[in-house]
């Protein structure tokens, strides 16, 4: 049995705001982490030192300006939906297992598949849905808009994760429950 402290409590609050995060943008939390880590701000498992690296820093920083510029442009922002639902998995699952302490291997990496890599694939998946109906409805006028949309939400859950990482749970638990209700609603009606 897992002796669970606190500090393990808030390892897994941060590792899901963070995944849920990887779900709007793959790289900003990703590079976002490994920011706070080379500043000392938060601390990193120790098999993933490498992400408090410089280098590491310099590359997930490009990674993300380069990946929120091409969600700008119409028609890339689709072909990067289609690859990016299994990035934002493994990106979850990374950043879950990356800041998870206090846990033997084996629950944390059910954990980091489970609940990073499970809330950052079914976010992505529910984003790459609602640009599909932009590109469908408007002839992808309104893809930027939606992109500039999910940024910002991105921006949101990573700042909220590392600074409120409860609260952060919170709301993505407020964004299931509510797309949830939605979906049943639509299924409802669809009937």
């Amino acid at each position: 049995m897992e002796h669970l402290t606190f500090s393990t409590f808030v390892s897994i609050a941060l590792g899901i705001g963070l995944a849920a995060s990887a779900g709007f943008r793959v790289f900003l939390p990703l590079f976002a982490l490994s920011l706070s880590a080379y500043s000392g701000l938060w601390q990193v498992n120790e098999s993933w030192q490498w992400l408090a690296s410089l280098p590491a820093l310099i590359i997930l920083g490009v990674a993300t300006l380069v990946e929120i510029t091409a969600y700008l442009v119409p028609y890339i922002d689709n072909l990067l939906d289609t690859l990016a639902v299994p990035l934002a998995g493994l990106a979850g699952t990374a950043v879950m297992v990356s800041t998870t302490a206090g846990l033997s291997p084996e629950v944390t990496w059910a954990l980091a598949i489970i609940a990073g890599g499970g809330a950052a694939a079914a976010i992505k998946g529910t984003t790459a849905a609602t640009r599909a109906v932009s590109t469908a409805t408007t002839g992808d006028i309104a893809n930027p808009a939606v992109s500039v949309a999910e940024t910002g939400t991105a921006v949101v859950m990573t700042g909220l994760s590392l600074l409120l990482p409860f609260a952060a749970v919170a709301l993505v638990l407020a964004v299931a429950v509510y797309l949830w209700f939605r979906y049943r609603r639509h299924q409802t009606q669809a009937v």
